[in-house]
């Protein structure tokens, strides 16, 4: 305990700058309280006396950008402190929590400049810490569209498209409870960024990674189920141009991901994840093989079927459009081809087991001959069997 409180002073005293007074340090946290308990209670009136926002500047509102939100916390912990005269700059992590979805508070590295006046600091700019990716409110002001499984955010989106989407989360959140027996909230909240440029702000990563790529879902994966509700992140360039078909499975598929988090582990090969997801979003729909994966089929009938089932490298999203089609498809396929033969059930136990397994070497292996009675040679010569009765 003492060295944890010796490291907190060290910390608000900051790396290498004069030690800053006790007192200073209090009344920033004071000031950052009062900050959070008037954006909770919504009191717009207790939250601009916490700013005295820079002349020249055009910081985004929080307060206004937030208000829609339904938030059960909202909590800003000081980290460190650096103060030059009545000037200061402080680290922050926020956590807050989202009404009705959120197990535990989501956390946000944040920066704050701070203006001291007539003995009282003030915030002059709010931000996220560098290198941290951005929360939606900072894109601009949130809208809401709360449905009976999902809660749908957007910037920049009119009442009528976040409709839409609430419309496709809510018929997702069943489809996926309906295929996935194992036991997650069964809600979803979904984030609808003005751009590409604002998904790949939400994901402090370049946007470039992301062209072309509809939607992602965020999370820890593994744990015990304490970790906060994933996050699924449209892009609403790529997802735009998807008909109805196309958008709804799209959405299904991350829906999945949000429901086998806890079982989803490092053990879990992505041919696994991506093709289990892909699975559930095409199940019951009557997509054919040949109408399901049209560059894998190509593959297949120009005499070159994929060797062996996809390694993680390819299903990454700056790879070539093609590879990472093939990918999925044959992940897609390979669930598809135990469902058919061996039935959902030992699908699912397949998930779980290897999921279980306590690292990636012979996770599939062991889950191969336990739950499908099968070796891995076995397995990848029964796949691409079926790939050529199915695609050829």
């Amino acid at each position: 305990m003492a060295l944890c409180s010796a490291l907190c002073l060290a910390l608000l005293a900051g790396c290498g700058a004069d030690p800053v007074p006790d007192t200073a340090a209090g009344e920033v946290r004071r000031l950052l309280d009062r900050r959070a308990h008037a954006v909770l209670a919504g009191d717009e009136r207790a939250y601009d006396r916490t700013e005295r926002p820079a002349r020249g500047t055009a910081s985004p509102d929080l307060f206004a950008n937030v208000r829609a939100i339904p938030l059960d916390s909202w909590e800003y912990r000081l980290s460190r402190l650096e103060r030059s005269g009545s000037r200061a700059t402080a680290s922050a992590e926020l956590r807050y929590r989202v009404e009705g979805h959120d197990r535990a508070p989501l956390t946000a590295e944040r920066t704050l400049s701070l203006e001291r006046h007539d003995g009282q600091w003030y915030v002059t700019s709010e931000r996220p810490a560098k290198k941290a990716g951005e929360q939606l409110w900072d894109q601009g002001k949130v809208r809401a569209e709360r449905g009976a499984d999902s809660l749908v955010l957007g910037v920049g989106r009119s009442p009528r498209e976040l409709r839409s989407y609430r419309g496709l989360a809510d018929r997702a959140v069943p489809a996926v409870s309906d295929a996935w027996p194992g036991k997650w909230p069964r809600k979803v909240v979904v984030l609808v960024p003005r751009s590409l440029k604002g998904m790949a702000g939400l994901l402090g990563a370049p946007a470039s990674g992301y062209r072309g790529i509809a939607a992602v879902t965020t999370g820890e994966a593994g744990g015990a189920g304490r970790a906060p509700a994933d996050r699924i992140i449209v892009n609403p360039e790529a997802y735009g141009v998807l008909g109805d078909f196309g958008k709804q499975v799209v959405l299904t598929h991350e829906t999945t991901h949000v429901a086998t988090r806890t079982r989803t582990t490092p053990a879990t090969p992505l041919w696994l994840s991506e093709g289990f997801a892909d699975w559930v979003g095409y199940r019951g729909t009557g997509r054919t093989a040949a109408q399901a994966a049209p560059e894998l089929r190509r593959a297949v009938r120009d005499g070159e079927p994929p060797a062996e089932l996809p390694g993680d490298d390819a299903f990454g999203f700056g790879t070539d459009t093609g590879r990472l089609a093939r990918a999925y498809e044959g992940a897609w396929l390979a669930c598809r081809m135990i469902e058919e033969g061996w039935g959902e059930r030992r699908l699912t136990d397949f998930y779980r087991a290897v999921g279980a397994h306590e690292q990636r070497a012979g996770a599939v292996e062991d889950a191969l001959r336990d739950v499908l009675h099968t070796t891995p040679e076995e397995f990848t010569a029964r796949w691409r069997t079926y790939l050529r009765s199915e695609l050829g």
